[in-house]
């Protein structure tokens, strides 16, 4: 099933597999937070690096303007932004591809732990991007 065109294709289905895995188990009706730390034990189960709740500034001509804080990166390469809302909407998606924006992260995935189980991979490769600047390192280890 895997499509050996998509950017970190085999990691994704790694993502992919353990949100269908939580959302199995633990449903419908909770916290993202609690979300969050499901996603982090399995990760850790499975030897994969993550960086949990990093913090990052957005720069326009050379001015911070702000940071925002990303659910998960993993493994360096992939973005992972957790939802329990009613469904994943336009804000969600402009919220990753921002992230995108402002990283060397090509690779997003929201995952929705909604009424229905949804997720989206989104990608913005780095040829795209303008120069913003990214504070602190794109450390790829477990908290």
């Amino acid at each position: 099933m895997r499509d050996e065109h998509l950017k970190h294709a085999e990691l994704t289905e790694k993502l992919i597999a353990i949100y269908f895995e939580i959302y199995n188990e633990l449903g419908y009706g909770f916290l993202e937070c609690i979300y969050e730390k499901a996603f982090t034990l399995l990760l850790e189960e499975r030897k994969i690096p993550f960086s949990r709740q990093s913090t990052f500034d957005v720069s326009f001509r050379g001015t911070v303007l702000g940071e925002f804080r990303a659910d998960l990166i993993v493994d360096g390469a992939v973005i992972v932004e957790l939802k329990a809302a009613q469904k994943i909407d336009l804000a969600h998606e402009k919220q990753v591809l921002n992230y995108l924006k402002a990283t060397n992260v090509e690779v997003g995935l929201i995952f929705n732990f909604g009424p229905t189980s949804q997720f989206r991979r989104l990608v913005f490769g780095n040829e795209r991007k303008v120069n913003l600047r990214v504070k602190g390192a794109m450390a790829a280890t477990a908290d």
